[in-house]
């Protein structure tokens, strides 16, 4: 029943003009981006650089190198669903 209240409601508000509006943010969307990046970065590369594993623990690494890209909305790949 909610599905089909939610259905109803997204086909009004999609034909809606939006304005959306951040008056307390001082940093533009190129700069988030950039800071977002650099630290999805910086903690793929500390992975990487993780030389306490072993080489055959290498599906782990990029194990975690997906998740941090997830937590940061990058990727979202279907085929991640294998565990």
């Amino acid at each position: 029943m909610m599905e089909l209240y939610r259905e109803i409601l997204e086909n009004i508000l999609k034909q809606q003009k939006i304005e959306v509006s951040f008056p307390e943010l001082t940093i533009d969307a190129a700069e988030i981006i950039n800071l977002e990046c650099y630290k999805a970065l910086s903690q793929i590369k500390d992975v990487i650089y993780d030389d306490t594993l072993e080489d055959r623990e290498c599906f782990q690494k990029i194990e975690e190198i997906i998740c941090i890209l997830e937590s940061h909305g990058i990727w979202g790949s279907a085929r991640h669903d294998f565990i």
